[in-house]
């Protein structure tokens, strides 16, 4: 389910089967970077959507975080936190965080969502047919991360 109204409507019906949020962090940069910086968010959508796609009706896809690349560190982290925060107030039990950017490995034992870090594929060149069989070998990782986030929480 994505972030629509309608998709909204229907996660209110269903709440108790979808617990699950995909949270992508998204960076911002107009100094430094920029295209390496949008080819991350980029991807990070990309992957998103396709797993949303795939998991219809198990998981909502939150808009993207978007943090500034010369923000400080513990202001991004904090500000991450009262959104997971709010998403477990709100009946999510399992937060999945997306991101290309490996700064963030740095915080994930501060937060508590499942964070996946996934190094951004530069798509631009590629042809569509291997654009998506690319796509589709990463969503297949990010499946089976959600699957063990999904038995983990089972398990303990």
């Amino acid at each position: 389910m994505k972030w629509t109204e309608a998709d909204i409507a229907l996660f209110e019906k269903e709440k108790e089967y979808v617990d699950t949020a995909v949270l992508p962090l998204v960076p911002i940069s107009m100094t430094s970077s920029i295209k390496t910086t949008v080819s991350m968010g980029e991807y990070i959508n990309i992957i998103a959507s396709e797993l949303e796609r795939q998991l219809k009706g198990r998981l909502l896809l939150l808009p993207s975080f978007t943090y500034l690349t010369s923000e400080e560190s513990l202001s991004k982290v904090e500000r991450l936190k009262k959104v997971e925060q709010e998403l477990f107030e709100g009946g999510i039990k399992h937060i999945v965080t997306l991101t290309a950017d490996v700064d963030w490995k740095k915080f994930e034992y501060q937060l508590d969502s499942a964070m996946l870090w996934m190094p951004a594929i530069p798509l631009e060149h590629m042809d569509e047919q291997y654009k998506m069989e690319t796509v589709s070998a990463q969503v297949k990782q990010v499946l089976q991360f959600v699957t063990n986030t999904w038995q983990s929480n089972i398990n303990s």
